[in-house]
């Protein structure tokens, strides 16, 4: 199958795009760099040269393709309402350009905020809907599309995909950590977070694409829900630091803008995924790589 692959060098997206591969797929990765460029040539696929705000590449992508797997995001902090509007804009082009074909269109997405008080099922219905929600409801328009003849299906990942080279939450958590001196975690540290290796949940995609039906909500989450204590506890260790708990006044102002969701309660199950895919996340599980030295480079 040939598939257009969004966020292909990213840090999800390269394991994706080595699973697909490994299954026969003809890849062909959106790259905005050169050095992406070079990375995804490496790998064995094909190169678009773009990025999200280049609306009339992606078209051209996904019209391409026979799938779209669109990963990418700005994830620009200091702009949340500039990078949901252009994740919106680009799932709304991916949408249109797979209009009445029946094309697989897997979307990333997130279990964060979907429900509140216990674990987000993949039963549960994004409330995130319109152009000023989370992610621009990016998640709610894909799936509209199902009614347009289009194969959708949104990818939910964990709030953490972990493993050795991740840069993303647990990486800006250690290298707070090492900053301050002290690994921290708001308040009891009771509150939890769901996690998942990059590699489980690349081969979750390369599944969905193969056997998930139109509609589909899947979940990458392999721990339901880890301690935010036990997670400041293994940076600890990794860095030979005091542990401390962080008073909820304290919290922005010690870990910046991540502070607010690092202080959410972020559990999610995948007993569906599962069950659907035959899929079983096999680890390690993130206290296991914290612990391994997965994040012994972060600064």
């Amino acid at each position: 199958m040939r598939v257009f692959v969004t966020g292909a060098s990213g840090w999800i997206g390269s394991a994706v795009t080595d699973e697909l591969l490994a299954a026969g797929h003809e890849v062909t990765g959106l790259a905005r760099s050169d050095k992406s460029a070079a990375a995804l040539q490496g790998r064995g696929a094909r190169v678009r040269r773009g990025d999200l705000d280049d609306l009339d590449g992606i078209r051209l992508g996904a019209q391409d393709a026979e799938a779209v797997i669109h990963l990418a995001n700005k994830h620009d902090w200091s702009d949340p309402v500039g990078t949901a509007a252009t994740e919106r804009a680009a799932v709304q082009t991916i949408g249109e350009a797979l209009a009445g074909t029946g094309h697989p269109f897997l979307l990333a997405s997130g279990v964060a905020g979907v429900v509140q008080g216990r674990p987000v099922t993949e039963d549960d219905v994004s409330p995130f809907h319109g152009p000023d929600s989370p992610r621009g409801g990016s998640e709610g328009l894909a799936l509209e599309f199902v009614g347009r003849g289009v194969h959708s299906v949104s990818l939910r990942f964990a709030p953490t995909v972990h493993g050795t080279g991740d840069h993303g939450f647990i990486a800006i958590l250690a290298a707070i950590a090492r900053q301050k001196g002290v690994s921290g975690y708001p308040g009891d540290g009771a509150n939890r977070w769901a996690a998942v290796h990059v590699r489980d949940a690349a081969r979750l995609v390369a599944l969905g694409l193969d056997k998930a039906p139109a509609g589909a909500r899947l979940h990458a989450v392999a721990e339901e829900g880890v301690p935010t204590r036990v997670i400041a506890e293994a940076i600890g260790r990794a860095f030979d630091l005091p542990v401390t708990s962080i008073a909820p006044s304290d919290v922005p102002d010690h870990f910046g803008w991540i502070g607010a969701l690092f202080g959410m309660d972020l559990t999610a199950t995948s007993t569906a995924t599962q069950n659907l895919l035959g899929w079983t996340p096999t680890g390690p599980a993130l206290i296991e790589d914290l612990d391994a030295g997965a994040y012994a480079t972060c600064r």
